[in-house]
């Protein structure tokens, strides 16, 4: 597995969607890119200024939705993740 570091977090990106809702199968590029996923790895946290560690506001298992061109697309083990910096998740999907 991945272990991030500093404010980084792992996130699984969801499936694209490979039908329209007229049943249409789209080619993979015409499906647009995911910008919702699950954290699977959060990292300690930033160091601040006065070196303490500021506590991520994130955690495993949370439904994020992130920026569209953030964040590295990397593949572990035959699994798609991409690491993105906490600031660049826009919110927490309930």
């Amino acid at each position: 597995m991945i272990r991030p570091l500093g404010d980084k977090v792992v996130v699984k990106p969801s499936e694209s969607e490979q039908t329209t809702a007229g049943g249409i199968v789209l080619p993979d590029t015409a499906q647009k890119k995911p910008q919702e996923g699950k954290v699977v790895a959060v990292g300690p946290g930033r160091v601040l200024d006065d070196g303490s560690r500021k506590t991520p506001a994130l955690k495993e298992g949370d439904t994020v939705i992130y920026a569209k061109y953030g964040g590295n697309e990397v593949t572990v083990d035959g699994e798609d993740y991409i690491i993105l910096d906490e600031e660049s998740i826009y919110c927490v999907r309930e």
